[in-house]
């Protein structure tokens, strides 16, 4: 079967490719930038990528009319104020081109709106479901509450939160209740509903067997790691200092904290579970599903995670405009040493940030991450996905990779911290000698003030760091 496959590069589209590619299927892949995009070489005979911005119809017009089914998984949620104007947007585009085509099957990854209150986020799930509906393709709505899985928005922030908190002062929305699901139950979901004329012109409440408050929920976490945990809510919390609270504490961008605030005081609970016996899933418990979220972490397995979203950070547009390093007009640091062992130092620089660190002045990137976050940018919470592999596209603490190649020795990351200008940090293997190189673009005198005030600091740091990457 031919599937187009929506939000390729995001969390659920990274997982449901594979998914799609061992069942023998040809998935045509939507994307915004191919730069961005990483699949296993043996299925590239199988994958298709399209760039597409569903924002402008010229752009969908490019998707093919011979497709079997199409999985429609783009959420703007914290991208923009008006992310619901824009899905309402991308949802008629994707319906009027999907309309010409041979498609059976539309599938829609929801959220439960059981609630006559909606937050913005669910109310905009809601009209983008109602949009894809009025087309002639049989549409299949799958509604989620709280997906558990490594590397989804929601288990980071209970992860972060127990593991930092030991005394919790929190908001009220801590006793709302939710239906957790766990990631491999949400795509079970997704994979049996393809083309199942039992599913056809439905909407479905998918979610696990345990109803659950917040509260219970981190209790829970910090019951499997083996935490003492004391959580007390308090009713003069407001949205808006929920919202910091979280973005504080977590890993979570400000933007994408506040719509969770707004979503997590709606209750979001499965009206029924017809779905389980019509597709005979069986979804696993909140704590399964949380201990195999721990072990796939610690085994360094996850395979996608919200924080390589361009939505967690400053990053916008293609990856092409930011690979282009600029030099006029800009300050540079370069500095450039002779390698021992090449694998040695890939390595080293393949594993850079994260839990590992920057190898050289550690407190001081976690102090310039504080400040970052002081002033409403990333910060270091957000790490890393993998301990040892990047592809472009992935955050990095406060960086994004816009290239990585391991044969070619060369990796660029571009700042999206907060800073009156541009930054870019260049590493580079050519003639046995390791090229470092921070660029960084001022903007107006504030920038040029800026480089001159962290000046002292670059040799101390960038210096020790290419030390540590070949020694």
């Amino acid at each position: 079967m031919k599937i187009l496959l929506t939000g390729s590069t995001g969390y659920i589209g990274k997982r449901i490719l594979p998914l799609l590619l061992e069942e023998g299927h040809e998935v045509i892949c939507c994307v915004r930038d191919k730069n961005r995009f990483f699949y296993p070489e043996k299925y590239s005979a199988n994958v298709r990528l399209l760039e597409v911005d569903f924002l402008q119809y010229k752009s969908v017009e490019t998707i093919p009319n011979d497709i079997d089914a199409a999985y429609y998984l783009i959420h703007s949620m914290s991208s923009a104020d008006n992310y619901d104007e824009l899905e309402r947007i991308s949802a008629s585009n994707f319906k009027k081109k999907i309309n010409d085509t041979s498609a059976r099957q539309i599938i829609y990854l929801s959220g439960i709106v059981n609630d006559k209150s909606l937050s913005k986020h669910l109310a905009s799930r809601k009209a983008v479901e109602e949009i894809l509906k009025s087309g002639k393709t049989p549409t299949t709505t799958l509604r989620a509450g709280i997906i558990v899985g490594s590397g989804s928005a929601s288990f980071e922030i209970i992860r972060d939160l127990v593991h930092k908190l030991p005394v919790m002062i929190t908001p009220k929305w801590l006793n709302t209740k939710c239906q957790p699901i766990a990631i491999a139950d949400v795509l079970e979901f997704l994979m049996k509903s393809l083309l199942n004329p039992k599913t056809y012109n439905a909407s479905f409440d998918i979610g696990g067997p345990d109803i659950l408050t917040y509260k219970e929920m981190l209790l829970e976490f910090a019951k499997i790691k083996k935490l003492k945990r004391f959580i007390y809510t308090l009713p003069v919390m407001t949205p808006k200092l929920s919202s910091y609270w979280l973005y504080f504490i977590t890993s979570t961008s400000f933007k994408l904290a506040s719509a969770l605030v707004s979503s997590m005081r709606v209750e979001v609970v499965c009206r029924d579970n017809r779905i389980n016996e019509l597709l005979d899933i069986k979804p696993m418990s909140y704590r399964h599903a949380l201990q195999k979220a721990i072990v796939k972490i610690d085994q360094d397995e996850v395979a996608s995670s919200w924080k390589d979203a361009q939505i967690s950070g400053q990053f916008k547009g293609s990856i092409s405009y930011y690979l282009k390093v600029p030099k006029k007009d800009c300050f540079i640091d370069r500095r450039k040493r002779k390698i021992i062992n090449r694998d040695y130092t890939i390595a080293k620089i393949w594993s850079i940030g994260g839990e590992t660190g920057w190898y050289y002045g550690d407190w001081l990137w976690g102090l310039r991450g504080f400040i970052d976050k002081l002033f409403g940018g990333v910060g270091v919470r957000r790490g890393r996905t993998n301990k040892h592999d990047i592809h472009a596209g992935d955050a990095l603490d406060f960086w994004r990779v816009v290239y990585a190649n391991k044969e070619e020795g060369k990796l660029i990351l571009y700042a999206e911290m907060k800073l009156p200008g541009e930054a870019w940090l260049e590493f580079k293997i050519f003639n046995n000698t390791l090229y470092q190189a921070a660029t960084f673009k001022p903007s107006g005198i504030l920038g040029r003030l800026y480089w001159y005030a962290v000046l002292p600091f670059h040799g101390f740091i960038f210096n020790g760091m290419i030390n540590k990457l070949i020694d």
